[in-house]
């Protein structure tokens, strides 16, 4: 059991020692990209937020305690940045819908077109002749991790200057990010693209590159895009409406309850599962669903290794389940006499997809889908409906109503 309490430990060191860097380095430092091994001007937490292994609200508390909220505004404003895009997808769930189609639409098109399938394949290799961009795709596939600039010169290249589907791209980076995380990459792959703030796409430049790189790249402005246009004849209709979020349904006290933990929130501690009648735990794997295609091995290692320490922090036995059949769940529930399923809140995403076909099966057997969402979702999920100031401004009312002072 011992051994298996490294990785939150690991994070929380990790936020202890980046905390005090949290105020004005960030500020002016958080833009430039150090390359692998380097990126000290950044907290590289973002592996282990994804999973809430630590949560925004303790990222948030400890710039808060070193720089007060003053000065760890960029800091702040940055978390808050990753839980607006959730909230966003969450009032717009067709997005995501429409991003899963088209991923098996694109795929469809490559068959069908060897040009365009080899030159796609050239840049997952890293095999374009473009420095810059075959640097960032062998350290995404080595390390799991690019820098957020990087990450978004590697989608401008990939969709303005090499001309591919921006689907494809935001699958590649979702299959081999640590943190890939279903909001956060599709929107910012949108956002890029000129989808998400409509009209307004963002343009990879040689300057700048340079310039935020150290110099360790320099394009040259031919060898990239220029007088880019937003991709909006994709999506001529425009964006959806917002929706409502979804209900919740918290897990009752007194019935027979099967504890489920997924890699969506490894900090179950902070819900009181033990109040509950817990007949069984199980956690389950699911990072293989990002994709039609094979997820990376680290990917899957590092869920794996999330959720087992999530697991033994609640100091619990659990099975250890995967992502099979959707129909799989309700049968494991049933073996187990479970009336009621409690997990923590399965946002939009492929387990979420997953879970929306579990639950009819879970329905005919008469077992609840129960789910925990944390007050700091919805602070700021309730703003998530237009432009990030609608949230922004929100800020400081969010610290408030947490008590993060």
């Amino acid at each position: 059991m011992k051994d298996l309490l490294l990785m939150r430990a690991a994070a929380i060191e990790k936020l202890e020692a980046f905390a005090p860097r949290m105020g004005r380095r960030y500020a002016s430092g958080r833009n430039y990209d150090h390359g692998p091994g380097r990126h000290n001007a950044v907290s590289v937490l973002s592996p282990y937020v994804r999973r809430r292994i630590v949560t925004e609200e303790e990222l948030v508390r400890a710039a808060v305690s070193h720089h007060g909220p003053d000065g760890a505004e960029k800091f702040i404003q940055e978390v808050v940045w990753r839980g607006y895009f959730k909230g966003w997808l969450e009032r717009r769930p067709g997005i995501w819908t429409g991003y899963r189609n088209g991923v098996v639409a694109d795929r469809a098109a490559l068959e069908a077109d060897r040009r365009l399938c080899k030159r796609v394949a050239a840049a997952e290799d890293g095999a374009t002749g473009l420095d810059c961009f075959d640097a960032w795709v062998q350290e995404l596939v080595e390390t799991g991790y690019l820098h957020n600039h990087a990450r978004m010169w590697f989608a401008s290249i990939w969709i303005f200057t090499l001309g591919l589907p921006w689907r494809l791209g935001a699958d590649f980076f979702l299959r081999h990010l640590l943190d890939g995380d279903p909001a956060s990459n599709t929107l910012g792959w949108r956002w890029v693209a000129g989808l998400h703030t409509r009209g307004k796409a963002y343009e990879a430049k040689a300057w700048n590159i340079a310039k935020f790189t150290n110099q360790r790249f320099t394009p040259r402005d031919t060898d990239l895009a220029d007088d880019i246009e937003p991709l909006q004849a994709t999506e001529p209709e425009g964006l959806p409406p917002v929706s409502p979020l979804r209900d919740v349904h918290a897990p009752e006290p007194g019935v027979p309850t099967a504890l489920l933990i997924t890699e969506e929130d490894c900090c179950l501690d902070a819900f009181n599962p033990a109040d509950l009648d817990l007949c069984a735990t199980a956690t389950l794997a699911a990072s293989r669903l990002r994709s039609d295609l094979p997820t990376a091995t680290g990917v899957e290692r590092f869920e794996t290794e999330a959720l087992a320490d999530a697991a033994a922090r609640l100091d619990l036995t659990a099975e250890t389940l995967s992502a099979g059949k959707p129909s799989d769940l309700a049968a494991w529930a049933q073996r187990q006499g479970a009336r009621q399923i409690a997990t923590a809140y399965i946002p939009q995403g492929p387990l979420r997809d997953w879970f929306d076909q579990a639950e009819l099966t879970l329905q005919a057997a008469g077992i609840a889908l129960t789910e925990w969402r944390r007050p700091w979702d919805e602070l700021i999920w309730r703003h998530a409906s237009a432009g990030f100031f609608k949230v922004k401004k929100q800020i400081p009312d969010i610290l408030d109503r947490m008590e993060i002072a």
